[in-house]
């Protein structure tokens, strides 16, 4: 029986999606579980799998954009993997009697030889029922990598996978999916002075929201500068023993969200929005931030921030920028954040203008930290310094209360005091 499959919705205001690699080719024997094509939507890539175990006919090429419910193959569940032959009946029947007869010899044997082995096998661990099964996934790496064992767990395989140097082809990196996407859509021109090619689902994406945000709100943007000497002695005296607590290093982003927090319970108007002639004010503090990618910028939110530790935030923002990188994001990971940070910096920029993340109306710019002489109690010392900028929504916020936002940032940096410091 052939069993289609269908682009499934993986997002309400997602319609249509782009087919960026196929992992297995048609005419390959499928695993249930088994990762089938990468979808890429204009916010996130997701990894669609087999539903039942056969054969793959596909029916669309890699780089062809797809609607929701479309039809991009077919498993015909009714054939066998290569090398597999049904048994019959009766010669299964007849095959189990003969092996129960023959494994009653082989069985006295054993137990002989059992107190002698006992012994030598005291101590190491055996294998059990449970060990041998084996999840879709896990099976399919094992079976690639040649891996033998007792317990196997999907880290082991994984693990074992890295160490051998060989990529797994159900995870092939958005990149390289979008390489093959642009590798089929490249048109040089005639003298090859430039080419041409298709924006990819994320970049138009971007381009829109950013366009609309430029004709919608009236943006402007306010600057202020601060010392980070003290978060950076803050973290050098903690950072030890906050790593070997929590697992994970104390990072500058963990300081910056709770100090925005701060600020947006000191002036709320920032950690609301416009919605058509409503104004709405969120009495809570999900924050978004924004990660880089070689696809382009998505903005993982962090739900909840007021109520997460230090520790807590930079495990969720590690967890994000990890599963960024990987094009793992969730939709829902993109989903209703009251307000954004953005990092410039970590690329080397000294000072730029944010734009707005439609519908929120503000977004916090961090820049480059650098050594530059200021005055400090009438006298000239040199001081990591670090530029900030907060663009917002003029028709929202007026100037007084973004000037005040952007002063108690910096308040709460230069003295991490003021923060509900927990390590």
């Amino acid at each position: 029986m052939a069993i289609e499959v269908k682009i499934p919705s993986v997002g309400e205001s997602i319609t249509s999606g782009v087919v960026s690699a196929w992992h297995k080719k048609s005419g390959e024997f499928v695993n249930e579980g088994e990762a089938l094509f990468t979808l890429e939507t204009d916010k996130v890539s997701t990894e669609i799998v087999a539903e039942k175990a056969g054969v793959l006919e596909t029916k669309v090429p890699e780089g062809q954009e797809v609607k929701i419910g479309e039809v991009v193959a077919t498993i015909d569940d009714s054939k066998r993997p290569p090398g597999e032959k049904p048994e019959k009946p009766q010669e299964k029947k007849k095959g189990s009697e003969e092996k129960k007869r023959e494994s009653e010899p082989e069985k006295k044997v054993a137990e002989a030889k059992a107190p002698a082995a006992a012994g030598a096998d005291r101590g190491k661990p055996q294998p059990t029922a449970a060990a041998t099964i084996l999840s879709p996934a896990v099976r399919r790496i094992v079976e690639e990598e040649k891996l033998e064992g007792g317990r196997l767990t999907k880290g082991d395989v994984l693990a074992a996978a890295q160490q051998r140097g060989r990529a797994d082809t159900s995870t092939v990196a958005p990149a390289k999916a979008e390489e093959r996407i642009e590798a089929r859509e490249v048109e040089p021109s005639g003298d090859g002075r430039f080419t041409r090619k298709k924006m990819s689902p994320l970049r138009r994406k971007i381009a829109q929201q950013l366009v609309m945000a430029q004709h919608t709100a009236a943006i402007l943007t306010t600057f202020n500068e601060c010392d980070m000497s003290a978060v950076q002695e803050l973290r050098r005296n903690k950072q030890d023993e906050f790593t070997k607590k929590n697992g994970v290093k104390l990072g500058l982003m963990s300081f910056f969200v709770k100090a925005c927090v701060e600020a947006l319970k000191a002036v709320p108007v920032v950690n609301g929005h416009i919605e058509d002639e409503d104004f709405i004010q969120n009495n809570f503090y999900d924050i978004g931030v924004a990660v880089g990618t070689e696809r382009g910028l998505v903005v993982p939110v962090v739900r909840d921030a007021d109520k997460k530790s230090f520790a807590g935030l930079e495990r969720n923002i590690g967890d994000y920028a990890s599963r960024a990188r990987d094009g793992k994001l969730k939709i829902e990971d993109l989903q209703g954040g009251t307000f954004t940070i953005t990092n410039g910096g970590v690329y080397g920029s000294l000072f730029a203008t944010p734009i707005l993340n439609p519908p929120q109306s503000g977004i916090l710019g961090m820049h480059k930290i650098m050594l530059r002489p200021v005055a400090v109690d009438g006298k000239v010392e040199v001081r990591p310094m670090m530029y900030l900028a907060l663009s917002y929504d003029h028709r929202a916020i007026d100037g007084k209360e973004a000037v005040t936002f952007l002063i108690k940032v910096k308040d709460c940096i230069e003295d991490p005091e003021k923060l509900p410091l927990d390590f």
